[in-house]
């Protein structure tokens, strides 16, 4: 299978894109498989926090441009569709996602791979993490959402520079520009870390988690008085949450929280 998905008892959903071969470089039915099983994720109760990762020595080498080729060749229209059947809706669900994204970024995320990575909350790497917008080097524009993840974490003048050069940032340069959000000491570290990341975040606060994402991409892109808004609706929210309700108890109490998820 193309796309491998594993449950943990602590409610994390690791998913594992799963062509190693070819730097898990996404086909249509791999693109379907991410989008389907994302949207899935969303609405599931049973999960807490998801993984995204890359089986072998690369997180994603992005579109597989073999099966590109040959669709530009074929003259069918599906090398130009996929942005709006498949890219734009994985984009949403990742944004959109109403709990925790960890990405482990094990080797290359390159072009729609590093799109994937940059969607994530979290992204863990090691010394063979790099992350390279490749879009350019083939005559492309970026997708997957970079056009708005890469300035919000870079800034646009490092934005324009990443997307227009296109050239390798490695892990030591895509920590300090935050591209990475961890930087382990090994390789066979990142996925490890990256898994005890979402264990953590799957035992907290869900429902907050999932409603200060949205406050961050309101207060991010619009007016004071729109974040406001998100902020007290957010809020309002949470406020009526049997999490927060029994956090403030213990808290009171000087007891440990335990979070359900309602």
């Amino acid at each position: 299978m193309e796309l491998l998905v594993e449950r943990t008892e602590a409610g994390v959903a690791i998913l594992t894109l799963n062509r190693p071969d070819a730097l898990n470089s996404l086909t249509g039915a791999l693109k379907v498989a991410l989008r389907d099983t994302l949207q899935g994720l969303q609405a599931d109760p049973g999960v807490r926090a998801v993984v995204l990762t890359g089986a072998g020595r690369a997180f994603c080498g992005g579109q597989d441009l073999r099966e590109h080729a040959e669709s530009l060749e074929a003259g069918s229209g599906a090398s130009l569709s996929t942005v709006t059947e498949h890219y734009n809706p994985i984009t949403i669900a990742l944004a959109e996602m109403p709990k925790p994204v960890v990405a482990a970024v094990n080797g290359m995320a390159a072009g729609a791979g590093a799109s994937l990575a940059l969607l994530a909350d979290f992204r863990v790497g090691g010394p063979r993490t790099a992350f390279l917008m490749a879009f350019a080097n083939v005559g492309l524009a970026g997708d997957t959402g970079i056009s708005w993840t890469l300035p919000r974490i870079v800034g646009h003048a490092k934005a324009v520079e990443l997307l227009l050069l296109a050239e390798p940032v490695r892990a030591e340069a895509a920590a300090a520009l935050g591209l990475l959000t961890r930087l382990t000491e090994s390789d066979e570290d990142v996925l490890p870390t990256a898994l005890e990341l979402a264990d953590r975040l799957a035992a907290g606060p869900t429902l907050a988690y999932a409603q200060i994402k949205r406050e961050l991409a309101a207060g991010g892109s619009g007016s004071l008085a729109a974040a406001l808004a998100v902020e007290a609706e957010a809020q309002s929210i949470c406020g009526h949450t049997a999490d927060h309700q029994n956090a403030t108890a213990s808290f009171v109490a000087k007891q440990k929280p335990v979070y359900e998820g309602r």
